[in-house]
Parts: C-alpha cells; sequence; structure tokens
C-alpha cells in the first residue's frame, strides 16, 4: 500500500472517530449486522440505478423512455444510496482503520469508485445542462455510449473489491 494510505489508518487508529464507531458497533444492540444491511442495500440501489442507466444509454434496457428522463428518475435514488453507503461503511473504516488502509483492495476499490462517481457526475450535470443533451446528436450518442461503457466496467469492479476487501485479509494478514 502507498505510505500515505497507512499514514491514514495510522492517524485514525485510536481517534475519536474509530472510538465513536468501535462503541457504536459494540454498545448498540444489533448494530453491526443492521448498519451492515443498510450498507448491502445501499450496493444494491446504486447498482441498480446505475446499472439501468447505463444499459438504456447502450440501448439494451427500456428503449421507451429517453435517456434525459432516465437519468432524471434514476440519479436521485444513486446519490442517496451513495450517501447512505458513504456513512454505512463509515463505521467499518473507522472501527478498524488498519483493516482497511493497509489492504491493497481497499486501495483498488477507492481507484474504481472516485472515477465512477466522477463521471456519474459529468453525467448527470450535462444532463441538466439540457433537456436530452446526450441524444443531441452522433458524437454526443457515442460519448454517452463510451461513458455507460466504462461506468458499468467501473460500478462492477467497485462491487467487486467491496466484496473482495474481507477476503483479501486472509491473504495479506494471515492470522
Amino acid at each position: 500500500m502507498p505510505e500515505f494510505m497507512t499514514n491514514i489508518g495510522d492517524l485514525l487508529t485510536g481517534s475519536y472517530l474509530q472510538q465513536g464507531a468501535l462503541w457504536a458497533l459494540g454498545n448498540i444492540p444489533g448494530f453491526p449486522p443492521i448498519i451492515q444491511t443498510v450498507h448491502i442495500l445501499g450496493i444494491a440501489v446504486v447498482m441498480g440505478s446505475i446499472v439501468l442507466l447505463d444499459l438504456r444509454v447502450l440501448g439494451l434496457a427500456v428503449p421507451s423512455q429517453k435517456i434525459g428522463e432516465m437519468t432524471k428518475r434514476v440519479m436521485p435514488w444513486l446519490w442517496w444510496a451513495l450517501a447512505s453507503n458513504f456513512i454505512s461503511g463509515a463505521f467499518f473504516l473507522f472501527g478498524r482503520p488498519n483493516r482497511y488502509f493497509n489492504n491493497p483492495v481497499f486501495g483498488w476499490k477507492l481507484s474504481f469508485l472516485i472515477p465512477a462517481i466522477l463521471l456519474a457526475l459529468v453525467f448527470h450535470v450535462m444532463c441538466k445542462t439540457q433537456t436530452n443533451y446526450w441524444e443531441f446528436n452522433t458524437r454526443r450518442i457515442w460519448t454517452a455510449k463510451c461513458i455507460a461503457l466504462v461506468s458499468l466496467g467501473l460500478w462492477i469492479m467497485v462491487a467487486m473489491a467491496g466484496r473482495w476487501i474481507a477476503y483479501s485479509e486472509y491473504i495479506y494478514f494471515p492470522a
């Protein structure tokens, strides 16, 4: 892992954020499975909304709806689910910061997540600037399709890396 990631983990170890997260995870009855369920449901909403939009842009789903309409419908779900996942994931991240910041798969997840969010943001902002922005001409249609294809790949990699964080712990930090 890059040294700055390890430094972040060390900085959070023993902090008030860690103490608060550990207190919540250890003292609120049923909190760990509840917060994990919230996180998993958030993942389902993120994947459902962005995959539906990407497939629509690629012409593989819901051809009866314009891209702008679909974007307007699914993007609020995406942003709320991402906020929910940020909060729910923070409990586990702050609870055991070295588990995540010393794990290369967590770094991979972030390296896929950040551009995926930025692509979704660009796509959403451009749809808000002009009605049917992505359907205006052939060049924009092909740009939208490229964005959708890259976005789809990034979100799939985010989900896979997120799932592998727990498993890679056994590889990189055997008991």
